[in-house]
């Protein structure tokens, strides 16, 4: 158990940086977004959309956050699908982020 509500994966795997059964430690900021890349080993993108209003003329216009977050092997995902991640601490210069469950 990690401390947060979602379902632990059923694959094992023995990833020193997995929260389920290594030693990566979770806190902090929990997203959900859709993957757009897979291509790095262990690593995918995740982006997340949001609307933000434009003052001026009195509309929304979507806006997107691409964070890089470390797959573990236990979780399978492909390019499309709604995930879960979770901060950690920096994994490497630009993952802080980790997947903890697939939607």
């Amino acid at each position: 158990m990690i401390g947060i509500k979602v379902k632990e994966p059923e694959k094992v795997c023995n990833d020193p940086n997995c929260p389920w059964h290594g030693h990566l430690k979770v806190r902090g900021m929990m997203i959900t977004g859709r993957v757009a890349s897979t291509a790095m080993q262990r690593t995918v993108v995740v982006e997340k959309e949001r609307l933000h209003y434009v003052k001026k003329y009195e509309r929304y216009e979507k806006r997107t956050s691409r964070y890089k977050a470390h797959l573990p092997p236990c979780i399978e995902v492909e390019k499309g699908d709604e995930v879960v991640i979770m901060e950690c601490r920096p994994i490497s210069k630009t993952k802080h982020f980790v997947v903890v469950a697939k939607k």
